[in-house]
């Protein structure tokens, strides 16, 4: 679905410049249009709270919260698919359901910052932590595919990402792996498998 959504993905994002939000609602349209994905199976922003979490990363990311609020960790994905089991009911109150049935988990980051520029350095935080996502569901009884999307359509080369630092990102998330997906406004990166 989400190979299917791509090149729409692209055309959409490069011809609109907005922020991180605006591009999440890029994707999650593409998805329902283009990729055919149900209302009901398609989320964004969802909360997925993790009792006792396992990896190393979580594990890491719970000592750092006061000692009242831990036990726990929340990742929120930009966009998630979800089973046909979910029904359209990934509220908080139904996490475990929610984990069990998610099928695709998107981190989506944007160059919308002035005179600045992504760099690897947060690209690779959210590969860590959609690959320590996925170590949760696993540890579980599930699984599902994680994804990072770079949209780094900022039209001066002053604000898109380095070639080195663009080659950093991708190398960690082939060796993690996590799916890649990254659009400027010249080139496309895709190392999701062909569906």
């Amino acid at each position: 679905m989400l190979a299917r959504a791509w090149p729409f993905i692209v055309a959409e994002c490069r011809r609109v410049l907005g922020s991180e939000l605006h591009y999440q609602a890029v994707v999650y349209y593409c998805l329902r249009l283009h990729g055919e994905v149900p209302l009901e199976q398609l989320g964004m922003n969802v909360k997925m709270w993790i009792d006792n979490p396992v990896s190393e990363l979580f594990r890491q990311l719970d000592l750092k919260k006061h000692e009242h609020y831990r036990g726990g960790f929340e990742p929120i994905p930009d966009v998630c698919l979800f089973s046909t089991r979910v029904e359209g009911d990934w509220r908080r109150r139904k996490r475990k359901e929610t984990l069990e049935t998610l099928l695709l988990a998107i981190e989506i980051k944007a160059s919308e910052r002035a005179n600045s520029r992504l760099g690897p350095g947060e690209i690779i935080r959210d590969i860590m932590k959609v690959a320590a996502h996925r170590e949760e569901a696993e540890a579980r009884g599930s699984s599902f595919s994680p994804v990072v999307m770079v949209i780094d359509t900022a039209p001066e080369h002053s604000e898109q990402m380095t070639f080195y630092g663009l080659r950093e990102s991708e190398a960690r998330a082939r060796e993690v792996p996590v799916g890649f997906l990254y659009v400027s406004p010249s080139d496309e990166i895709n190392t999701l498998p062909l569906a």
